[in-house]
């Protein structure tokens, strides 16, 4: 079973415990996912089958998208609800100093991983040195920001609901904290969704039990994305019958038998018959070499 499928990830269960529920289901041994959800968060968590799991890192796009609520006046020890309360402050802002505030977050940013995340550091989880007690200095991380609005606010509760587009690696936890220190009364994420990644939106995704009920009535195929669906960015280039067998096997194609121009970049490609073969790469030579075979 090869493709792409799209969780509905629920509160209260790891990345890892999601790809597990998925591999049982679909029963497939090669299982990944393209970017880790906190347990108590929710939303769209790519699933790569089988071969697809070639092509994680090769993904065009990883940015991802966020519905994440928050309330002010609260500082926790993991930057999130599930935390220990380590200070209450009072409030003042109001929602449209809020709303200031946040715009100054919006473009190429540096965020502090926090504590509790699953950086290494000397080859240890941060989050394992967090619960020994352990802080240690971390290097901090340019992440970029396209956009950051508030949906929802109820002032006199200091609570707030913004969506956010961010680059891969953003920590969503990080930027409610910094908004809070920059407002001066400190805050914490309560909530948090991830509505798209990897080119893909939530309105695709299926719950674990839909996936579930769909195995057990023989329609899992309805819900396996091809691999190339999320390779679309990628220019396409369609080779002869010779010309698959050895991109198959590995070998390099001449540029002047493709009768392509020398583009740099990544491609992907098809067979005579539609069928996608993988992504070569054209750098400065004359030949595209094969970066990723696809194995279906």
């Amino acid at each position: 079973m090869t493709g792409i499928i799209l969780i509905d990830k629920p509160k209260d269960i790891t990345s890892f415990g999601a790809v597990a529920r998925v591999r049982r289901i679909c029963g497939e041994k090669k299982c990944g996912h393209t970017g880790t959800l906190d347990p108590m968060a929710t939303g769209l968590l790519t699933v790569m089958l089988g071969g697809a799991t070639r092509f994680s890192e090769l993904l065009p796009s990883h940015d991802k998208a966020y519905r994440a609520e928050f309330r002010l006046g609260t500082v926790t020890d993991t930057l999130d609800i599930t935390g220990k309360v380590l200070e209450t402050r009072p409030v003042s802002a109001n929602a449209a100093q809020v709303a200031a505030a946040l715009a100054e977050f919006v473009g190429e940013i540096e965020q502090l991983p926090p504590m509790y995340s699953a950086v290494s550091v000397n080859g240890k989880r941060l989050y394992d040195l967090a619960r020994q007690g352990v802080e240690v200095e971390r290097e901090p991380r340019r992440v970029t920001v396209y956009s950051a609005e508030i949906l929802e606010a109820n002032e006199s509760a200091g609570e707030y609901a913004v969506s956010v587009e961010c680059s891969s690696g953003t920590y969503i936890r990080t930027l409610i904290s910094d908004l809070g220190e920059k407002l001066g009364c400190g805050a914490v994420l309560t909530e948090l969704r991830r509505t798209a990644a990897n080119g893909f939106k939530i309105d695709s995704a299926v719950t674990l039990e839909a996936l579930s009920q769909a195995a057990e009535s023989g329609e899992l195929d309805r819900l396996i994305i091809p691999v190339d669906r999320a390779l679309e960015e990628y220019p396409i280039i369609t080779v002869s019958a010779a010309q698959a067998r050895r991109f198959g096997n590995g070998g390099e194609l001449s540029l002047e038998r493709l009768k392509y121009p020398r583009t740099l970049g990544l491609f992907r490609i098809y067979d005579p018959d539609g069928a996608f073969m993988g992504l070569g790469e054209i750098g400065d030579g004359d030949s595209l070499k094969v970066k990723r075979v696809f194995v279906g």
